[in-house]
């Protein structure tokens, strides 16, 4: 009977474990494709679901649908599992480094579901400069660092995410699907994003680019941000391939730990 048991647990595991996996590869995602992907009946996948939330590894980022992303929890367990490294502690060095080459505030920020969490910031020694509190959350579609995310994501994830709604910030938000896929687009292109009209704060305007994990996907990002009053778009190209340059050598290092 013990040993039976011990099946059904070890079998219970996997599956929940199974459940993370796949709403990590396909997120937004609601009950019905999961159940689709995994092959298990819709009950088995709502036990997993709520086992998960407790846990505090998924949370429900579309109420009105009722769909499933994760949390930065599993990032922050496997940095910090891989040579006891935190996001922080392996991009600080990066970080401080683009700040003093661009004597510009740098932000560290890192995905969650359909937003974003600012983590780390290291501040222009300028006079005037920007600022934001660190554990500040930030939309996607309004930022630099949201626009290098979505730009390193497949065109069904974006879809996804922009679907929920799109917040209204300044008077210069993109609140159209159409306006953030042009901008998404442009950042593609580039390799970075660029943010010159104040979308998520008066007067602030900034540079991204994404940092990705082994696989490819987008986790984290950064942005060089910058008052408006001094953004020099003569500088864009420079700014933009010291942004990317960096989020590179901060991906590298995630992969290396």
């Amino acid at each position: 009977m013990a040993q039976v048991e011990g099946s059904k647990g070890i079998s219970s595991v996997l599956s929940t474990l199974r459940v993370l996996e796949v709403v990590a590869q396909r997120q937004p995602i609601g009950v019905s494709e999961l159940a689709r992907a995994t092959g298990m009946p819709k009950s088995s996948i709502h036990r997993c679901l709520t086992t998960l939330r407790e846990a505090g590894w998924l949370r429900i980022v579309d109420p009105a649908r009722v769909l499933w992303g994760v949390t930065s929890k599993p990032l922050d367990i496997g940095l910090a599992g891989s040579s006891e490294q935190s996001l922080r502690e392996v991009a600080r060095g990066h970080v401080e480094a683009l700040r003093d080459e661009t004597n510009e505030t740098v932000h560290l920020v890192i995905r969650d579901g359909d937003s974003l969490t600012i983590i780390l910031r290291e501040d222009s020694n300028q006079a005037v400069r920007t600022f934001v509190e660190i554990g500040t959350r930030a939309p996607l579609h309004a930022t630099s660092c949201g626009l290098a995310v979505l730009a390193a994501l497949d065109d069904d994830e974006v879809t996804g995410l922009l679907d929920r709604g799109l917040a209204h910030y300044t008077d210069t938000t993109p609140t159209t699907v159409q306006q953030v896929r042009d901008q998404v687009d442009l950042t593609r292109g580039r390799g970075y994003s660029v943010n010159d009209e104040s979308w998520w704060r008066p007067e602030v305007s900034a540079i991204g680019a994404a940092i990705t994990n082994s696989a490819g996907r987008p986790v984290a990002a950064l942005a060089i941000s910058i008052p408006s009053s001094r953004f020099d778009r003569d500088r864009i190209d420079d700014l933009g391939s010291r942004a990317v340059r960096t989020a590179k050598a901060i991906s590298g290092a995630l992969g290396a730990h």
